[in-house]
């Protein structure tokens, strides 16, 4: 093995280790924000329930 194949392998190393660490970052972000979304969705719809059930209880 020459100087320059092992330099390779080794930058292949790296560049895999750095994309699986971004790939992982990128996906937790991107739950984070399907989880926001969802919980907002979530909240929205209880809110209208609670304003739906305290309208009728007032008339």
């Amino acid at each position: 093995m020459t100087k320059s194949t092992i330099w390779t392998i080794v930058g292949v190393v790296v560049a895999v280790v750095i994309a699986w660490w971004i790939v992982s970052a990128l996906l937790s972000v991107l739950w984070f924000v399907v989880k926001l979304a969802l919980v907002a969705a979530v909240a929205l719809a209880v809110y209208i329930g609670l304003r739906a059930a305290f309208r009728h209880s007032e008339d």
